[in-house]
């Protein structure tokens, strides 16, 4: 059963839904599809995990700081340093002979430093109130970035019991726009991962998870063939070298080199031109190459079937579907999760990120308007700082200096005071003084 759930639109954005879903209606199931509008509350379980332990982070229901339409609101992790973990039971889905799609969209409005913004899809039973790290699930997809090293996108995916991550190294989004991920698991066991609707990386999960032995393997006591030719090139057996090549010298005399005008022979001795390249000489003689008839390419270790393979065609098959949750850590909150669905038509998915992206200039806007309030608040704060410190400076300066007057002259009076304190010479005081009050005609006794 669809769980769709309507939004103000556009005319051209509902006429192109009305098309769309006329079009596709009598073979696409859409299994869940979340847009965090009316009694999403209903729906959705929020988790005690590390509740208890004070770790805990709650979702706000929130359009974020910048969007292209303030009515379109997801959920977003609030508290920073949190645990978050909420859940929401879906419609049974099995993926057996069936394509399974699982999108969603996420903003990271954050500086994220380090966090996960992935989603789970749960089978069997789950103790929603419970649910966290701990519980098993049967894909883990989306983005996990930590520092500058890891900006990973996961694709992980359990058999038997066994969490399998992809091989490759997918890269995840990292600015503060919203983005679109998108897995497709089809019934060959192909897949494609979509970011923003268009194809990230594609291949098999024979291939792209180790999960099954390889089917092949290399046989490696091969040995290379005793007739196998590997030269792509030989010399060619009709070559003829030249009657006479050997003896073309390397160098020749100058030509046009003359006998200096002063050159003497008898203190110089005869002259001779200097040698210069020989323009006819060419080289050892070597027969030009041709291509090998009998050319096999360059021998490789061949393939052989492992046996250790058995296939299973059930191979793309999770567990059937019960459960979406959200369970991440995050340095820093503020990551708006929306646009939840999970179907088994890839244009459908497709259809939602366009129709969402219909307003992505408009957050584009919003988001360089707020970057430039965040950058001039930042600016007046640096320049506040600055007129702060240099108060400070000029405080500082003003103390040192009226320190340093007084240190000198307490070390003046110390110095006055010692000296006075000597009676040589405080003699010699006194007599200076009664001499220069004589001086001037005043009578001085002691």
């Amino acid at each position: 059963m669809a769980m769709f759930k309507h939004r103000p639109l556009t005319v051209a954005s509902v006429l192109l839904v009305l098309v769309f879903s006329l079009s596709c209606s009598s073979f696409a199931e859409i299994v869940f599809e979340e847009r965090f509008e009316g009694d999403w509350q209903d729906r959705w379980v929020k988790s005690d995990w590390k509740r208890s332990e004070g770790k805990a982070g709650s979702f706000k229901h929130s359009a974020g700081k910048w969007h292209g339409d303030p009515d379109d609101r997801g959920i977003q992790t609030s508290t920073d340093a949190r645990h978050f973990a909420i859940s929401a039971k879906i419609p049974e889905f099995n993926n057996k002979n069936r394509t399974l799609v699982v999108q969603y969209s996420i903003r990271l409005e954050q500086d994220i430093e380090c966090g996960g913004g992935y989603i789970k899809l749960l089978s069997g039973y789950v103790n929603q109130k419970k649910f966290g790290g701990d519980t098993p699930y049967s894909m883990m997809f989306g983005p996990d970035i930590c520092g500058t090293q890891t900006k990973k996108l996961h694709v992980i995916l359990s058999y038997q019991g066994q969490n399998y991550p992809i091989k490759k190294d997918l890269q995840c989004e990292t600015d503060k726009l919203t983005h679109f991920y998108t897995f497709i698991l089809r019934p060959d066991a192909s897949y494609s991962v979509l970011v923003d609707g268009r194809e990230r990386d594609s291949g098999s999960m024979y291939t792209d998870w180790d999960i099954l032995p390889p089917r092949k393997i290399k046989a490696v006591n091969a040995k290379k063939p005793a007739d196998w030719d590997d030269r792509e090139y030989i010399n060619d057996p009709s070559a003829v070298k030249p009657e006479g090549y050997d003896s073309i010298p390397r160098e020749i005399p100058d030509p046009k080199a003359k006998e200096p005008y002063d050159w003497d022979e008898d203190d110089d001795g005869i002259w001779k031109a200097p040698k210069i390249p020989n323009p006819a000489y060419k080289g050892p003689w070597k027969a030009k190459k041709i291509k090998n008839p009998n050319y096999k390419g360059k021998w490789k270790i061949p393939y052989i079937d492992n046996p250790e393979f058995e296939d299973d065609p059930d191979l793309y098959v999770l567990k059937p579907v019960k459960y979406v949750g959200i369970e991440v850590w995050q340095v820093k909150a503020g990551s708006v999760f929306d646009n939840i669905l999970i179907c088994d038509d890839p244009d459908y998915a497709k259809n939602v990120v366009d129709e969402v992206f219909a307003n992505r200039e408009a957050e584009k806007e919003a988001f360089e308007e707020a970057e430039k309030v965040r950058k001039a608040k930042e600016d007046e704060e640096a320049q506040r700082a600055r007129e702060e410190g240099e108060r400070r400076r000029r405080e500082r300066g003003d103390d040192r200096r009226h320190r340093d007057r007084e240190r000198h002259r307490d070390r003046y009076r110390k110095h006055r005071r010692d000296y006075m304190d000597d009676d040589y010479h405080l003699m010699n005081f006194k007599t200076e003084l009664l001499f220069r009050k004589l001086v001037n005609g005043i009578d001085l006794r002691f």
